[in-house]
């Protein structure tokens, strides 16, 4: 009796451990870069468990400086991904999207979530995000980081860190026609986040368009010294009109300068998306981003198993920007025209935006007759203050 009872308890231990083995109820598996109960080890990151990477258990994640409600940047970056996510038919839980994190390291604690929950590639959309990226890239060779408006990717050495950003200035040059031909006061405005090249290419590029079909205008410059503030973006808007500009154009995520242009009876060009709804009786047009295009890109690559550059750009000519609807209420007669002929020079590449002849506000020649800038990276390096453009301060 005792031997058969031995025998019984043995069978009952064997499969109550092979139970355990295969995850039951009492499955105590750590999350992937965490610490397992008592082990006192950190666990390796997923790889799908050990499978390829395919369109069925891909895991994607995003992190943002905002949310969708700016109706800008950020809301604008969401298209891409419902975009993306349509293209690929893409299911909802592969999609993690980490919104209004900080540019601090509350962006390292977003990198780190999003790869415990088993996020093949990242985006991160705001430029203060790349340090933690690139240190993140280091770390976790074996998931791939992209960083949107960045530059350290071609010097860091790391297969898996990319930079993507876009012609952005093409798309400025072609709404800065509309504001040139529709200002009265030959004085532009422009709502400026930062003294970044990202933001001072843009508004040369703005300035440049205005001045080629209005050889009088003048442009004044103020920087919120915030990505999205939207009280700041008003207050900035406000002042520049103010100042006599009545055209407003911006480098900033929120609606606000252009609400701001219509509560005052002036015009506006706004950027990142369509921004007529927003303010009707104002705005001219938006310069305005397709995302999806890298997202759908840099997705396919990893599926495909094929490396994504280190950095990557495009124009007009590749669907990466250009200027939205424009707005037949608001625009001076002959807009259109304008901006269509200018466009089509631009795609055939017989319009250069940065061909000098060019000189800053101090008198120097930064490109020279004959000569034409160009990017060295992704990310916009031309941080010249062009002749014509005063800065106001912030």
């Amino acid at each position: 009796m005792k031997k058969l009872l031995v025998i019984l308890v043995c069978f009952a231990l064997v499969f109550s451990l092979a139970s355990c083995a295969k995850g039951g109820t009492g499955d105590q598996t750590a999350a992937p870069g965490t610490k397992a109960p008592g082990s006192g080890e950190e666990t390796a990151p997923p790889d799908n468990a050990g499978g390829d990477i395919t369109l069925e258990n891909i895991k994607i994640g995003f992190i943002h400086i905002g949310d969708a409600s700016d109706k800008g940047y950020t809301y604008n970056h969401d298209l891409g991904t419902k975009k993306m996510q349509e293209t690929f038919g893409l299911r909802d839980e592969q999609i993690i999207n980490m919104y209004n994190t900080p540019e601090s390291s509350a962006c390292d604690t977003a990198i780190r979530e999003l790869i415990e929950k088993g996020c093949n590639i990242i985006f991160a959309t705001s430029f203060g995000f790349e340090d933690y990226m690139k240190a993140a890239a280091a770390e976790y060779p074996d998931i791939e980081f992209c960083h949107a408006t960045g530059y350290q990717a071609q010097g860091a050495g790391l297969d898996n860190f990319h930079n993507y950003f876009g012609n952005i200035y093409e798309a400025r040059y072609l709404s800065g026609i509309a504001a040139g031909l529709k200002t009265q006061t030959n004085k532009l405005g422009y709502v400026a986040a930062m003294p970044y090249a990202e933001c001072i290419s843009g508004f040369d590029a703005f300035y440049l368009g205005a001045l080629s079909v209005n050889p009088d205008v003048t442009m004044e410059v103020i920087y919120t010294n915030d990505w999205n503030d939207p009280s700041a973006e008003a207050q900035a808007a406000q002042a520049l009109i103010d100042s006599g500009c009545d055209v407003i154009g911006q480098h900033c995520d929120s609606t606000a300068p252009m609400t701001t242009a219509e509560a005052n009876g002036v015009w506006g060009v706004g950027y990142n998306s369509d921004m007529i709804e927003a303010a009707p009786n104002a705005v001219l047009t938006s310069a305005v981003w397709d995302w999806s295009r890298y997202l759908i890109f840099a997705v396919q690559s990893v599926i495909d198993g094929t490396p994504i550059p280190t950095d990557w750009s495009g124009g007009i000519k590749d669907g990466v920007c250009d200027v939205s609807a424009l707005n037949e209420t608001t625009i001076a007669e002959g807009t259109a025209e304008a901006i269509d002929a200018a466009r089509e020079k631009i795609v055939s590449g017989e319009l250069q935006i940065w061909a000098g002849p060019l000189y800053d506000n101090e008198g120097n020649e930064v490109v020279k007759a004959g000569e034409v800038f160009v990017e060295p990276q992704s990310a916009p390096s031309f941080n010249h203050i062009l002749k014509g453009i005063t800065i106001l301060g912030s």
